[in-house]
C-alpha cells in the first residue's frame, strides 16, 4: 500500500515513511492510494470475531509487508486492552462509549497503536524521534501515555493554555521522562500551524520530527476499529445504524466514513460540532472559511480549521453532492451542550460529558426512518469535573487513574510563537 499527498498525488510513500515523517513535504496529508474492499463474508460472520481479529482484517490491507503478520497482531493485542461498551439508552439509543482505557479517552487506541508502530520501525535504529504534536485537550494525554517510556523517542506537545481541563492538563505535564510539554499562549489552531510549520522547517530535520496528531496515518487508521465494532455489537438488533460523531479535527469521523468506503454498512454519519461551525457551514455553502476558533464547554473540539476534512473530500473524490449523501453536520452551542447533559442525566440517568451531549445532540438530526442511532462518548465525565457536575448537581468520583496524577507538579514551558518553539526543541535536545 502506498500513501499519496492530499496536495499532490505523486508524492508517494509506504506506510512506514508516511507513519515516520507524518506530513507530506509539500503540507498535504497522506491517504491511501486505495480503499480495500472486505468481502460481504467478514460481516456475515463479524459477531464471531474477537475485536482484536476485526482490528488485523481492517488494519492489515493498509500496512501490507511494512509490519509482519506476528508483530502487527502483538501490536494490536497490546492496542485493544479494553472494552468499547455500547451502553443502551432507550430501544433506538445506544452510546458508544470509548473512553475506557488509560488516559479514559477515544485517542488512547490511536495513540497506543501509532507508538508501537514507531517502536517497531525504530527497533534497530539509534537516532531519536521526536513526535510533535498539538492538541486542544484528550490528543495529548494519550500520546503522552502511549508513548512514555518508548525508546529513541521523545514527545514534544503544544496545548493552548487555559483552554483544556485541569485533569486534561495534568494528563499531560506530569509524566516526565520522555515527555515535554509547551503551553501556548494562543488557540489550538496556533499550536497546530506551528507544528505543521515545524515538519517543512529543513533547519529542524536534526531532530527528525513526526505528528502523533490525526494528521498521521497510524493515529487515524485504527480509529476505523471503533465503527466495525459497534457494527458488531449492533448487527442483532437488525436494524439500520446511524453514527453521530462529537467532531473537532475530523479525523474519528473521517476513519468511520473510511471504514463505511470499505464496506461497512452504516446508513447515514453526523458530524456534531460546538460553535467552531465551519463543516456545516460548508455543507451549506459549498465554501470552506474557518472563521475565528471558539473557547467552548467541548474544547476538544475547540478547531475551526480541521485537519482531516480534506481527508473526507479526497474520500468522496471531492463530489460534495455524494458525500451529502450519507454525511451531514450540525453546529451546537454551550447551552444547547449543557442542556442535553441535564436531559441525559434526568431523563436516562445517563452521565456525558460535553462532547458525549454534542454527538447526543446530533443524533436527534437522523434521517434514515426505524434506524438506530448511536453517539460517541469520547470522554470520561470526569475530565469535565466542574461543568458536568454543576450540571447534574451531583459529584463525580475519581477513577483511580486520576486521583493518581491529580496532586502532581505541572511541568511545562510558555511560549508564545514559533522562535520560542524552535528555542524550546533546542533546550530539550541540549
Amino acid at each position: 500500500m502506498q500513501y499519496f499527498s492530499t496536495n499532490n498525488h505523486n508524492i508517494k510513500v509506504r506506510f512506514k515513511d508516511a507513519v515516520i515523517h507524518g506530513l507530506a513535504p509539500d503540507k498535504g496529508l497522506y491517504f491511501p492510494e486505495e480503499i480495500p474492499q472486505l468481502p460481504q463474508s467478514f460481516f456475515d460472520t463479524i459477531e464471531n470475531l474477537s475485536d482484536t481479529e476485526i482490528a488485523y482484517t481492517v488494519l492489515q490491507p493498509f500496512i501490507g509487508d511494512e509490519i509482519p503478520e506476528y508483530a502487527l497482531k502483538e501490536i494490536i493485542n497490546q492496542t485493544l486492552t479494553f472494552d468499547f461498551p455500547v451502553v443502551k439508552i432507550t430501544e433506538d439509543l445506544y452510546s458508544l462509549e470509548l473512553f475506557h482505557g488509560p488516559t479514559l479517552a477515544f485517542k488512547d487506541v490511536g495513540a497506543r497503536f501509532m507508538s508501537r508502530c514507531l517502536g517497531y520501525f525504530n527497533r534497530n535504529s539509534n537516532e531519536n524521534v521526536t513526535v510533535l504534536v498539538a492538541t486542544s485537550g484528550d490528543t495529548g494525554g494519550a500520546v503522552a501515555n502511549g508513548f512514555l517510556g518508548v525508546k529513541g523517542v521523545k514527545v514534544v506537545i503544544l496545548y493552548p493554555s487555559k483552554r483544556v481541563s485541569e485533569i486534561q492538563e495534568k494528563q499531560l505535564t506530569t509524566l516526565g521522562g520522555n515527555i515535554f510539554a509547551l503551553e501556548v499562549t494562543d488557540t489550538f489552531d496556533t499550536c497546530q500551524a506551528m507544528v505543521k510549520k515545524a515538519f517543512l522547517d529543513s533547519s529542524l530535520q536534526k531532530y527528525n520530527l513526526t505528528s502523533a496528531n490525526s494528521i498521521n496515518v497510524a493515529r487515524w487508521l485504527p480509529q476505523m476499529i471503533y465503527y466495525f465494532v459497534a457494527y458488531k455489537k449492533l448487527k442483532k438488533l437488525q436494524q439500520k445504524v446511524v453514527i453521530s460523531c462529537p467532531s473537532g479535527n475530523f479525523g474519528n469521523i473521517c476513519a468511520g466514513l473510511l471504514a463505511y468506503k470499505m464496506g461497512l454498512p452504516i446508513e447515514q454519519f453526523i458530524a456534531a460540532t460546538n460553535a467552531n461551525n465551519t463543516v456545516p457551514r460548508f455543507l451549506e455553502t459549498e465554501e470552506y472559511l474557518p472563521s475565528q476558533t471558539v473557547a467552548t464547554l467541548s474544547n476538544a473540539m475547540d478547531v475551526s480549521n480541521p485537519s482531516n476534512f480534506v481527508r473526507i473530500l479526497e474520500l468522496f473524490h471531492q463530489n460534495v453532492p455524494e458525500l451529502k449523501s450519507v454525511f451531514s453536520s450540525y453546529s451546537y452551542n454551550d447551552l444547547q451542550t449543557k442542556k442535553a447533559i441535564q436531559e441525559l442525566y434526568s431523563q436516562y440517568d445517563y452521565v456525558a460529558d460535553p462532547h458525549g451531549a454534542v454527538g447526543y445532540l446530533g443524533t436527534q438530526k437522523a434521517t434514515i426512518p426505524n434506524s438506530v442511532k448511536v453517539f460517541l462518548e469520547t470522554a470520561h465525565p470526569i475530565k469535565f469535573k466542574d461543568t458536568v457536575e454543576q450540571v447534574i448537581g451531583k459529584e463525580l468520583p475519581l477513577p483511580d487513574d486520576i486521583s493518581g496524577i491529580i496532586d502532581k507538579e505541572k511541568k511545562s514551558i510558555v511560549i508564545e510563537n514559533y522562535e520560542e518553539l524552535k528555542e524550546s526543541l533546542a533546550l530539550i535536545y541540549r
